[in-house]
């Protein structure tokens, strides 16, 4: 048995309190992970206030997690006790379905997700199955990994499943949390970067961060100039949007991909695709493999998310910062 110290909502919209929790003897396929840096991810907020209705209380957030392994089951592949590893959304999977077997952990009909039905990463202690445990490129700054593991990987996987080419012309929109790292990977690609933002405020930092132009999506007049022009377009806002107007400005053969947890049902014009073969898609975050592509490309790329860190007994500050939309543009907190 190993006592973990953790911060934890009571109950739906609750305020995080400390919390103490047990957890039983490892088990042979497991490892325990100490927790340096867990990210605040907009899902964490989504399950404190049971948006989705699949919480369950007390809740333990945090699902962006980089630590250390302290100790591993008898029967752990390619990790090992002091390995740095980070954990996303996913902790395990059954490791003998189709999906699985054919590399996309990620779709597995009976994948365990880190906090449901479980506790997550604002503790001292994590426990995982080893394959979702990622090794850490030699190098990579720890202190803002964090927000890869969830975030990164989820605007990541889209540009390897969907094709993206490095001749395209791509679109994001929405440029926080996961639009300014989606924005940084599409540019080192080597794609010609539109972001769509209704901030203009942000206009110069999204520059910065790789964008190639930047459109204000709530002027019809900027969006007509555009029309028929980007091969792929990211969407990783959680709201409704003018479908119709995204799907004129794609290209023909154009995707309209689809990352962000939009509650309402979207209304697209059947026409809107037909005439010009165009496609809707989603996507979760991605296999233990695409992450560690990912996190090899980022340390080659020197790719890191803009975050600002909090110490851990300072959560509630956090997420009031991130419930303000002050959160510029992920929020870590430093653990151990």
């Amino acid at each position: 048995m190993k006592t973990v110290q953790a911060f934890a909502a009571k109950e739906a919209g609750a305020k995080l309190e400390p919390f103490q929790y047990e957890l039983p003897d490892i088990d042979k396929e497991q490892v325990d992970i100490k927790v340096h840096y867990c990210g605040i991810c907009h899902s964490d907020l989504s399950m404190l206030n049971n948006e989705w209705g699949n919480a369950q209380f007390p809740l333990v957030p945090g699902h962006e997690i980089v630590g250390e392994v302290i100790s591993t089951g008898p029967n752990v592949k390619n990790i090992k006790t002091g390995d740095l590893v980070g954990l996303g959304w996913f902790s395990e999977s059954c490791m003998h379905c189709d999906q699985c077997m054919s590399g996309s952990h990620n779709l597995c009909p009976t994948k365990e997700e880190v906090i449901v039905g479980r506790h997550g990463g604002f503790a001292d202690y994590v426990r995982c199955h080893w394959s979702w445990a990622t090794p850490l490129p030699k190098g990579i700054d720890i202190s803002k990994a964090g927000p890869l593991l969830c975030g990164g990987i989820t605007v990541f996987n889209p540009i390897l499943s969907s094709g993206v080419k490095p001749t395209d012309k791509v679109g994001v929109i929405g440029i926080g949390g996961l639009g300014h790292m989606a924005v940084k990977f599409l540019n080192k690609w080597g794609c010609e970067v539109t972001a769509f933002s209704s901030n203009p405020s942000k206009k110069e930092d999204i520059l910065k961060m790789g964008a190639h132009q930047v459109v204000n999506s709530r002027d019809s007049s900027e969006m007509e100039k555009i029309n028929g022009t980007l091969d792929f377009i990211l969407n990783t806002t959680n709201v409704t949007l003018d479908w119709p107007g995204y799907l004129k400005v794609l290209a023909p053969k154009g995707k309209l991909h689809n990352v962000g947890a939009v509650l309402e049902p979207m209304g697209i014009p059947a026409f809107g695709l037909i005439g010009g073969d165009k496609s809707i898609s989603g996507s979760p975050l991605g296999s233990p493999a695409q992450t560690r592509k990912m996190l090899e490309f980022c340390v080659r790329h020197n790719i890191y998310p803009i975050t600002e860190e909090y110490p851990l007994d300072k959560v509630n500050e956090a997420f009031d910062h991130l419930k303000a939309g002050k959160a510029r543009f992920r929020i870590v907190l430093k653990i151990a």
